[in-house]
């Protein structure tokens, strides 16, 4: 009798224990629920943390590159498009003739150059990047010797190689230049058309020209233009016209 009392007990609490698990799934479900709700909010608040981070990172990089170069002005613009042959060719910025862009002024970011304005409207205007190949600014070593008799300016390009769109290349260097790998590139300021010294890239690799007379350098940008998200445009103080 004691067997059988204790196999009765055993089946008869298996029972609650199954009725009360049926009970509560509606309640463990809710639960649950909530539970679901509260992680995706919490990933949410830090993923806007991670933004507002970033954000404020940019936003300081901006304004000490605007206290380096205070010898212009400066107005701040957002990406809200791109576009051209490769997705990453030009930019529209929310920035245009009423905010005082002019076709020709110069974009850049803390990291470097980025490129010039090439067509401007009322609310917006659009920025062709330096990794276009019909672009063209005079470019030349860091830090070049005052007496070395030698020059080391050139003209950047925009060039394509493979599958990596976003180079530039300089030509027209003399084959006794002393440009080599790692080598820091800036704006010349020969033609007037882009302000002196801004940051273009650093030479990835030298070659000799096929007639030997001179030296072509392919240029990695500063500028990550996968990820820049916003820019200033370069204002010449004295806006007589747009040069540097």
């Amino acid at each position: 009798l004691n067997t059988i009392q204790g196999g009765v007990y055993k089946f008869n609490n298996s029972i609650k224990q199954s009725l009360g698990f049926i009970i509560n799934i509606s309640s463990i479900k809710s639960e649950n629920q909530q539970l679901d709700k509260k992680n995706s909010e919490l990933e949410n608040k830090l993923v806007e943390y991670k933004d507002l981070k970033n954000e404020n990172t940019n936003l300081r990089e901006m304004l000490n590159f605007k206290k380096q170069r205070s010898e212009y002005n400066y107005i701040g613009c957002d990406i809200i498009g791109r576009g051209g042959n490769d997705a990453l060719d030009q930019f529209t910025i929310n920035r245009g003739s009423n905010d005082g862009i002019k076709k020709g002024m110069v974009a850049v970011t803390d990291k470097g150059l980025v490129g010039t304005v090439t067509h401007v409207e009322k609310g917006w205007a659009i920025v062709q990047a330096l990794s276009n190949e019909n672009s063209a600014v005079g470019a030349e070593l860091e830090n070049t010797d005052q007496k070395n008799e030698i020059s080391e300016e050139g003209i950047l390009k925009g060039y394509k190689e493979g599958t990596n769109s976003y180079l530039g290349k300089i030509y027209y260097l003399p084959s006794e230049s002393k440009i080599k790998k790692g080598d820091s590139i800036l704006t010349s300021g020969i033609d007037n058309s882009y302000p002196k010294g801004i940051r273009i890239g650093t030479v990835v690799s030298v070659e000799l020209d096929k007639g030997k007379v001179m030296k072509n350098a392919i240029i990695k940008p500063y500028v990550n233009f996968d990820k820049i998200e916003e820019m200033l445009i370069v204002i010449p103080k004295n806006q007589i016209d747009i040069k540097y």
